[in-house]
């Protein structure tokens, strides 16, 4: 009978009795102060950073992007009194990618046929045939050695495509100054699956006539997609003469950050110019591997003969780089910002009771306060057993 009274009663304190901690009012003036003030302090941390610069209630996602691209221009050059024209095969690839190449200098070798040359003066160097090891192949070297010295040269003679191409002086001015005025049309899609919302760099008022007369600029016409290349180069921060005639490399940034709280047709893109290679204010001269080339070669037939012509070409890449973030309002991530600042107003909790407990003169005093200490049965028996009768009484 008395185990099933102590059942029945723990059952009935666990369902209808409510604990609360036991909270101590301690006037003390700097505690108070330091306890305000580092409530303050969360509460700020709380408003200014997690809600208004972090943008803690609302919920993230990153785009889906696709980038088309088309160059637009024509160059002309005169080499020793040899007129070219270029239109179409200045942009490698020529598919219209994220990220490709504008031809703005060249090196150009015609005629090349397989056969028997010397190697260029400078560039294994030989007295007698012993010098050039047959069948052998260089790293730095057009190609394969055939062991013979050439006495006109005193190079090595090389398998090769010949004549061998002699880069060893880059035209300057750049051939391909022209370059400067080419128009680059870019077309972006971005699409955030989370907000299942599409938005295209042609946005509102971006029609087929305001692109066909428009040209972009930073102040006047931000949301343009046409964009000089000269204009380009110099938003980067670099000259065009200079990264023209040895190379280089520029990123352009479509920066979607939109905030979907508002019309959707105020997710526009922004767009930013940055030097990927090359430092424009470099001075020193000497260092290795400067600018961006290539080689590429047209082959073709000549009485039966296969020849070909070589070009190492000098260009400036352009990448083209998304960067999207959008935001949206969500209860989920608002009530958990919200949690863990409430958890964080703790902490000022923690430091006072710190300060009352261990630093302050009378900290004995608050002690007493702050904490209740029990006595056990075997101490005081007949108190507990008081105690324990009136509680079954009041049951």
């Amino acid at each position: 009978q008395k185990m099933k009274k102590q059942i029945s009663n723990a059952i009935s304190d666990f369902f209808f009795e409510y604990e609360t901690p036991r909270q101590v009012l301690v006037r003390n003036r700097r505690v108070g102060v330091v306890c305000r003030l580092i409530q303050l302090g969360v509460l700020a941390y709380i408003i200014g950073w997690v809600f208004i610069y972090e943008k803690g209630y609302q919920s993230t996602d990153t785009a889906v992007s696709s980038v088309f691209s088309k160059m637009k221009g024509v160059g002309y050059t005169n080499i020793n009194g040899t007129e070219r024209i270029w239109d179409v095969d200045y942009v490698f690839p020529s598919q219209g990618d994220s990220s490709f190449v504008v031809m703005t200098n060249y090196i150009i070798t015609e005629g090349q046929k397989l056969g028997k040359c010397p190697e260029l003066p400078g560039k294994h160097n030989c007295r007698k045939d012993s010098d050039c090891e047959g069948g052998v192949y260089k790293r730095t070297g057009n190609g394969e050695m055939t062991g013979v010295c050439v006495n006109s040269t005193m190079t090595c003679e090389v398998l090769a495509w010949c004549p061998i191409e002699n880069d060893q002086h880059v035209p300057n001015p750049p051939l391909l100054m022209s370059a400067e005025n080419y128009t680059l049309f870019i077309k972006n899609s971005v699409t955030f699956p989370l907000f299942d919302v599409t938005r295209s760099n042609l946005v509102e008022g971006i029609d087929t006539s305001y692109i066909s007369t428009c040209l972009y600029d930073p102040e006047d016409a931000p949301l343009c997609p046409i964009f000089k290349l000269g204009d380009i180069i110099k938003l980067s921060g670099f000259n065009f003469e200079t990264i023209a005639r040895v190379g280089g490399a520029i990123g352009i940034v479509i920066d979607w950050t939109c905030n979907l709280d508002y019309d959707v047709k105020h997710c526009k893109p922004k767009y930013n110019f940055h030097g990927l290679y090359g430092n424009p204010s470099e001075t020193d001269k000497t260092r290795a591997s400067v600018g961006y080339n290539f080689r590429y070669a047209k082959h073709y037939l000549e009485n039966n003969v296969e020849k070909r012509t070589l070009l190492k070409v000098f260009g400036i890449r352009i990448d083209i780089i998304v960067h999207s973030l959008a935001r949206k309002f969500d209860i989920i991530p608002t009530l958990t910002a919200i949690g863990s600042g409430v958890g964080i107003f703790g902490v000022a909790t923690v430091v006072c009771d710190l300060v009352l407990l261990y630093l302050l003169p009378k900290r004995e005093f608050y002690k007493n306060m702050k904490f209740k200490h029990t006595l056990t049965p075997e101490q005081y028996p007949s108190r507990y057993q008081a105690t324990q009768d009136s509680r079954h009484v009041q049951h």
